[in-house]
């Protein structure tokens, strides 16, 4: 169920059910296309919970030194051939956060903005720090699995 919920074809199709009442789920057609949607549902459901990696390549950089303390979130999207940043003061910045995951959306909100923006006036822990590289990781992938569900 958790993959055919991710299902973009499965999203347009019942939207408007989605925005006020339970839709139907269709069952799988075949033995195979359920263990395909299983194995799809797991990793997504593993990635949500940050239980799962996502590919290291997705994961941003946070190398600069300094207070750590979220002043004011911006995004700078990649130019000339840098990458993205997610900035948090005026000094230090998430390196590497593509503007697809930047801008991906769960119900209404952007988490990897969101997450940053409700921890402003405080400084990231070690551990903040790798829960934001491990998110963006988690939401660079769900688009990439998320079509996957399509093709299943």
């Amino acid at each position: 169920m958790y993959a055919v919920l991710h299902s973009p074809r499965y999203r347009r199709r019942y939207a408007d059910f989605l925005k006020s009442d339970f839709p139907r789920v269709p069952p799988p057609r075949n033995r195979a296309q359920f263990e395909a949607l299983t194995a799809l549902g797991g990793r997504l459901a593993a990635l949500h919970l940050l239980e799962a990696d996502g590919p290291d390549a997705d994961m941003p950089a946070f190398d600069s030194p300094g207070s750590r303390v979220v002043e004011r979130v911006r995004y700078e999207p990649p130019h000339d051939g840098g990458p993205g940043r997610a900035w948090i003061n005026a000094a230090q910045c998430f390196e590497g956060v593509a503007p697809e995951t930047w801008a991906f959306a769960v119900g209404g909100y952007r988490p990897a903005e969101k997450w940053l923006r409700d921890r402003k006036g405080r400084a990231l822990s070690f551990e903040d720090v790798e829960h934001y590289r491990r998110m963006c990781a988690a939401l660079a992938e769900t688009p990439r699995l998320m079509a996957r569900v399509d093709e299943a």
